[in-house]
């Protein structure tokens, strides 16, 4: 057992047992494919795929010149993590049968899912497969809503990857839930392994966009920060990052007491499982009932968190009665390892267009908008959106977080599109201290 994963454990968490190759994980009583099991050793190279096989569309239909809305490819690439060790990934890829009618290749957009969960069933490349995986018995109903945007990208004749991140269907490890460099290195190595896929029509000449919300949003702004040094081969048209949680010190409080407060266990898991010098620190801090927490999230997709902690106070999981954030404002390390994950200090040489709802509480539109503050600071071409939606209740995240991403989804799509056919794209950081 590894550091990390001693740490989990010693806390309470659960963390996933490395298994033999040919060894089914089973969480909350649905089946991991052996696919996702990780090979003992890794390639050296960034992006090197490790193994690839067909998969299977959940929602398609037949055509003439095959199955709409196109073919997918199941994968499993090498990245690397926060702490600069091989980590595998898993995700997939889509070549869609429509035809791509502007100018030049075919263009590739990695698909950054938003928040899914931390067990391994909840990944987005098996949310493909199965748009929803239900056990009633074990309690987990995991829910692909990010196909409707995989599926609105195919139309266009774009082709995309969709990756799991670090630890969300590979069974090695704990999903290191809104890591930043986990989460931009996973994107960024998505478009290298697609490239050396076979039988598709990307190329490396083919532009290539990201489109992320929610944690998506969070892991499509870091890769376009990382793009320059850890992806020089990597050129990117335009980033798209919706509601991103850039500065987690603000969005802990929202996420505090909301309809998906399991998303601040998430959290502290996944610190653990990337610095696992921190556990001794939270476990001083940690009650019986937060251990047990901590481990009932720990394998839980974004369904079973609202049904299982609706609106719960990590106050109640803490020996002294306080809660996760103020345990971070009074620990120095564990505030430096969240201040560590802030998005916002790196300029991206890439067009973005960053959009918040603007009564998001969730995952508070204040923070995100100060990205595009913080960005336009630093010189960057950035297009900011704020979303204009009444307040249709707070912390529901259902209302006030997810209807934004609805109500944005075709005009990020358009604005990305607009960049892989290489119109440009003109900032508005001019506008911005006009606008929410």
């Amino acid at each position: 057992m590894t550091a990390a994963l001693s740490a989990l454990v010693l806390f309470g968490v659960q963390a996933p047992a490395s298994a033999a190759e040919d060894t089914p994980v089973v969480s909350r009583g649905i089946t991991i494919p052996t696919f996702y099991n990780p090979p003992t050793s890794l390639p050296s190279a960034n992006g090197a795929l490790i193994r690839s096989e067909p998969l299977t569309l959940g929602l398609s239909l037949p055509g003439l010149s095959g199955p709409l809305p196109g073919t997918a490819t199941r994968m499993m690439y090498k990245s690397t993590d926060s702490n600069g060790q091989p980590v595998a990934v898993t995700g997939a890829y889509i070549e869609p049968a429509a035809r791509w009618t502007g100018s030049g290749p075919r263009p590739l957009v990695v698909l950054a899912p938003g928040t899914m969960g931390q067990g391994d069933q909840c990944a987005a490349s098996l949310a493909l497969e199965n748009a929803l995986a239900l056990n009633l018995t074990e309690g987990t109903v995991s829910v692909g809503y990010e196909n409707l945007a995989t599926y609105r990208l195919l139309a266009k004749g774009i082709a995309v990857a969709v990756t799991d991140y670090v630890g969300l269907g590979a069974t090695d490890r704990l999903h290191t839930y809104v890591n930043r460099v986990d989460e931009g290195h996973a994107v960024l190595d998505a478009v290298r392994a697609t490239r050396s896929l076979t039988g598709t029509s990307v190329t490396a000449s083919s532009p290539v966009g990201l489109y992320g919300y929610s944690q998506g949003g969070g892991a499509t702004a870091s890769a376009a920060e990382l793009q320059p040094t850890y992806a020089p081969d990597v050129t990117l048209a335009g980033v798209y990052a919706g509601a991103p949680p850039a500065d987690l010190v603000k969005v802990l409080p929202g996420i505090d007491g909301s309809a998906l407060a399991a998303a601040a266990g998430w959290t502290v898991n996944g610190l653990a499982q990337a610095k696992p010098a921190l556990q001794p620190i939270i476990d001083s801090y940690i009650n019986d009932a937060g251990r047990a927490a901590l481990a009932d999230v720990s394998t839980m997709c974004v369904g079973d968190g609202i049904l299982g902690y609706p609106f719960a106070k990590t106050k109640s999981w803490t020996k002294q009665g306080i809660s996760l954030g103020d345990v971070i404002a009074r620990e120095p390390a564990v505030k430096a390892a969240v201040d560590a994950q802030r998005i916002g200090r790196i300029k991206p040489s890439t067009p973005v267009r960053v959009a918040t709802g603007v009564a998001d509480d969730t995952v508070p539109h204040g923070q995100a908008r100060q990205l595009a503050v913080d960005w336009c600071a630093k010189g960057a071409n950035v297009t900011y959106e704020p979303i204009y939606l009444p307040n249709l209740g707070d912390k529901i995240v259902l209302t006030n977080h997810f209807l934004p991403l609805i109500e944005d989804q075709g005009s990020a799509i358009g604005w990305l599109t607009d960049r892989l056919e290489g119109r440009r794209a003109y900032s508005n950081c001019w506008k911005l201290p006009l606008m929410l």
